[in-house]
C-alpha cells in the first residue's frame, strides 16, 4: 500500500496565503509549527508538512476506507528527508523529495523503494490532467490493467486476477502516481 501527494510550488505561491492569521493553527501541531518557524525556508516546510499529511491520509484510507478532514490529527515527526506520521494507532513512514518546482511525498507502512512517477501537465484543465495521469499510469503498467475506484474513491489497479493499491495526486502543473 502507498499514499503520495505532490505540491506545485508555483501554484502554492500563487494560490495560498499560508501566513494569514490562524492558517498554521488550523493545520499544524505545535511541533510542526516549530519546524516551520525554524526552517531555512518556511514556505517550503509548510508544503512539505502538508504533503506528508496528505500522503499519509491516502495510505490510511486504503487501510480504513473512510472520508474525513482532520489534517491536524496527523502528527509529523521529521528526521532529515524521511519522517514518521502518526494518526491514532496508525503509523507510517514517509519520504519527501523536493525540486525547485514541486515537493512530493510518499507514505508507506514499511520503508520501501520509492515508486512515485511525476507527470508534467501541458494543460490546466482538471479533467485533462486526470486523464493524462491515468493514461500515464496505464502506459506504465500495461493495457491489461484497469483503474478502479471503490465507494470511497480509493483507486486500485486490477487485471481481473491481481489487484494493486495505488495513489494518484495532482496539483498545479504536476501529477504523480505510485504503485503499492
Amino acid at each position: 500500500m502507498v499514499g503520495n501527494d505532490i505540491v506545485d510550488l508555483n501554484e502554492a505561491l500563487r494560490g495560498s496565503n499560508w501566513q494569514r492569521p490562524r492558517f498554521l493553527d488550523k493545520l499544524f501541531l505545535e511541533l510542526e509549527q516549530t519546524y516551520i518557524q525554524n526552517a531555512a525556508n518556511p514556505f517550503r516546510m509548510v508544503w512539505r508538512l502538508w504533503s506528508m499529511k496528505e500522503a499519509s491520509y491516502k495510505l490510511y484510507t486504503q487501510l480504513y476506507p473512510s472520508r474525513f478532514y482532520n489534517p491536524k490529527a496527523f502528527e509529523c515527526v521529521i528526521e532529515n528527508f524521511s519522517a514518521i506520521v502518526k494518526f491514532r494507532d496508525f503509523r507510517c513512514f514517509v519520504e519527501t523529495k523536493e525540486t525547485s518546482n514541486y515537493i512530493i511525498t510518499e507514505a508507506r507502512l514499511h520503508t520501501q523503494k520509492w515508486s512515485s512517477k511525476v507527470v508534467k501537465f501541458k494543460t490546466v484543465d482538471q479533467q485533462d490532467q486526470r486523464e493524462t495521469l491515468k493514461r500515464s499510469l496505464l502506459d506504465d503498467v500495461g493495457s491489461a490493467f484497469q483503474l478502479q475506484k471503490n465507494e470511497w474513491n480509493v483507486p486500485t489497479l486490477t487485471n481481473g486476477k491481481k489487484q494493486f493499491h495505488i495513489s494518484l495526486t495532482h496539483h498545479g502543473s504536476y501529477g504523480a502516481f505510485a504503485i503499492g
